[in-house]
């Protein structure tokens, strides 16, 4: 199993790519709703992700209702208007952690349904929201760390003699 990410009508393609460059990075599976904001071979959707496509697992859908056809799990969504913060909660291994677009965020109707799994970042007063790209990797590394970060590496190793 992994972790799931779902990107819900996103619009800026610099942003897909950096998300799709942490999921490859995380072995995180990448789902993407449509519409985007951008054509797939967008090359700066391409330059964000850098030479991290290979690596990915990722999927689309034509909307929500094609999503939750095709999966099934617990869900988490991330939204402003959520009473508990991202840490508040335990994430487990196949989750599935929802974001919406950069500029209006999941729809309302699904934060209504779903309301008990909302959660939000902590932010000051007057503070619109984070960078979607920046919200979906401290998430994910979130969900790792109290996950234990499976087969992730861990350590590093510098390289020549350390005096």
């Amino acid at each position: 199993m992994a972790l799931n990410i779902v990107l819900v009508e996103p619009q800026i393609p610099q942003n897909t790519g950096n998300i799709a460059r942490t999921c490859g990075a995380t072995a995180t599976r990448l789902h993407i709703v449509e519409p985007m904001g951008f054509k797939i071979d967008d090359a700066k959707l391409k330059r964000a992700g850098l030479d991290y496509w290979h690596l990915l697992d990722i999927t689309y859908y034509k909307n929500l209702d094609d999503f939750f056809e095709k999966n099934n799990g617990r869900y988490f969504f991330f939204s402003t208007k959520a009473q508990k913060t991202y840490c508040e909660v335990e994430y487990k291994d196949g989750d599935y952690l929802f974001f919406g677009k950069e500029t209006a965020g999941l729809p309302e109707s699904l934060l209504k349904k779903h309301y008990d799994m909302c959660v939000r970042m902590p932010m000051r007063e007057g503070a619109r929201s984070l960078n979607l790209s920046n919200t979906v990797a401290i998430g994910v590394y979130e969900a790792l760390r109290q996950i234990g970060f499976g087969d992730l590496e861990t350590m590093g190793a510098l390289t020549g003699r350390i005096d």
